[in-house]
Formats: structure tokens, sequence, C-alpha cells
């Protein structure tokens, strides 16, 4: 069911956390205990310390993975976490997840859209789908819309999307979705990113009437696997490394910084009735500035955009269930 609701206004709530605030800043006296978590790759860079710092928590963890096996590795020691097959450019394996989720019957009270592709290069998946809009966008749709009656089943429930600054590269490109002729893999991680943030507020827009508030979420930038598509020389250009590889950009954040906005706008108690909002440094961001790589783009939250995109999602899916 849809619904008209007040929109949050984008801009910041003086939350009292900020850029070096952590996981375990953010959850300090949080308890999820009896929370069901979805972490889709959460076994990896700061997917892996979401789900630990959930399970620290409290939360029980389901953690969807395109490498199982690496999973299994990964959170060899941590408890209280389930690891499933789901690769997110493939919605033959959404759909077998989804099944397998909705024969469980659990409700789900945190869905945390963490998987992601960056750069990477030309790829075309499905019925030639361009890599990172379909991994990072229309998978996590499909994904969404399939649990979605696990999703309202609850209390209510959070979705957050992980997008990213990258969103300031690009909109959406309405008139050539899949870089047809004309890839360049960074517009193409932007318009995914700014996908993402889109996604946000429209599913909250109709989703708030049944209890399921969505969020964007910008985690900063950190050095993790996501970054496997780069070389050392794009890299070192960007100034993210030094020639040996070392991180020497003082603005990027380690792992359990970079993993607290998400898991802020999951749990705060401070975004109660709020909700479709891009977030980063743990607060709602304010709206980006000519010239400024801070704050959101307003096409990135624009309502009309985000519900061109979810129609355009549902017709490329064939999906639908929010």
């Amino acid at each position: 069911m849809e619904q008209s609701y007040t929109r949050t206004p984008q801009h910041s709530i003086q939350s009292g956390f900020g850029l070096r605030s952590t996981a375990d800043d953010v959850l300090k006296g949080i308890d999820l205990s009896g929370k069901l978590a979805l972490v889709t790759g959460g076994y990896s860079g700061l997917g892996l310390e979401t789900t630990k710092a959930l399970v620290k928590a409290g939360a029980h963890v389901i953690v969807p993975a395109r490498r199982p096996e690496a999973a299994k590795e990964a959170l060899a020691d941590t408890p209280n976490v389930e690891i499933y097959e789901l690769d997110l450019s493939d919605l033959s394996s959404v759909e077998a997840f989804a099944e397998q989720m909705l024969e469980s019957g659990r409700s789900i009270d945190l869905a945390l859209l963490n998987a992601g592709v960056m750069a990477s290069p030309e790829t075309r998946v499905g019925p030639g789908w361009e890599l990172q809009f379909a991994t990072n966008h229309l998978g996590h749709f499909a994904l969404v819309n399939r649990l979605w009656t696990l999703l309202t089943a609850g209390d209510g429930a959070r979705v957050v999307a992980t997008s990213s600054t990258g969103h300031h590269i690009s909109p959406v490109r309405w008139d050539n979705l899949n870089f047809e002729g004309n890839y360049h893999k960074f517009e193409a991680y932007g318009q995914s990113k700014t996908a993402n943030s889109l996604f946000a507020v429209e599913l909250d827009r109709r989703g708030a009437s049944q209890g399921v508030r969505a969020f964007a979420a910008h985690p900063g930038g950190i050095l993790t696997p996501l970054q496997r598509h780069m070389s050392r020389e794009e890299m070192v250009a960007l100034n993210w490394v030094d020639e040996d590889g070392k991180g020497v950009n003082p603005g990027f954040k380690t792992p359990e910084q970079g993993a607290a906005t998400q898991l802020w706008a999951a749990t705060s108690p401070q975004l109660e009735g709020k909700g479709g909002v891009y977030c980063e440094d743990c607060d709602i961001s304010k709206p980006a500035q000519e010239g400024e790589r801070v704050g959101v783009k307003d096409y990135a939250v624009d309502p009309e955009q985000a519900k061109r995109l979810w129609d355009l999602s549902v017709e490329l899916t064939g999906v639908s269930g929010a």
C-alpha cells in the first residue's frame, strides 16, 4: 500500500556522532536481542564489521553471500550467523534465496543492503544489463520486494541501502542505463549509487504505512576489497594510497568507522518516525552545495526520480511487492 507522508528534512539532527564514530559507538546501549538482521555481503569489508557488530549487540544475522565458502571462513568465529548463497546479479539466484527465507516464515527486522561492486570492467549480466547497476540496485530491489511480507511481519523494520559519495559522479542515465557504446566504469558506479539513494526514498514512501522505514547511507572512504577492480596506479592518482599500497588519505575511515553510519541508520532511536533520507557520518546529511563532494545531490533524493526509477525497476525485474 502506498502512502503520502511528510518527508523527513534532509539536514542534520545533531546526532552527537561524527566522522570518527565507530560501530561500537553507535550501538552502545542498544539491545538487538531477538532481532533478525539481513546483511548482504556481510562477510567482507564493511559488511563483515557490520555483521560482527550486530551479533555483538544481540542480533541473529542472515548473510547472503556470492561466495558462501569465503563467508563461512570469514565468519567461522562469529556466532548466531546463517550463511546462504546469493548472487545479486542473477535474478534467479535472488528468487531462490528469497524462497528459502519465505519458507522459514521469520520476520526480518533489519535489512542492510551492503553488498556491491565498484569500478568494474564493462560486464553484462541478465538481458544485457550493466553489472554495477544490476548488482548494486536491481538485485537489491528484487530482493527487498520478494521479502516484503517478512519485512512487514514484525513490529517495524528498517532497510538501509549503502550508497556512496560516488553518487556525485552521475545521476541516473535515463537515456542509456547500461552505458551501451559509451562505458565509463566510475560513471556507471556513480549511477548505481544514485539509484541506491533513490530506492530508499521511494521504498520509505511506500513502506511507512506498514512500519517499514528506509534510509540511504554513505559509509565514507575506506580501503576494502570493494576496490578490487582498481589498479594501484589509479588509487595512487586519487591520493588514496602511496606507491606501496599504504593508505595515505587522512579523510579515510577504518572499517569499524565505515560500518557506523549504516548501523546508526538501521538502529538509532533518533530516527524513529523518520525515513527516506541520505545519511553520512552518522547523521542525516545536508544537501550538497555546488562544487562540494559532501552532502547529497538533489537528484539522488528527488521523489519524482525515485518513483520513476521504481517503476522502471519493476518493469526490468518483473518483481513488485512493496
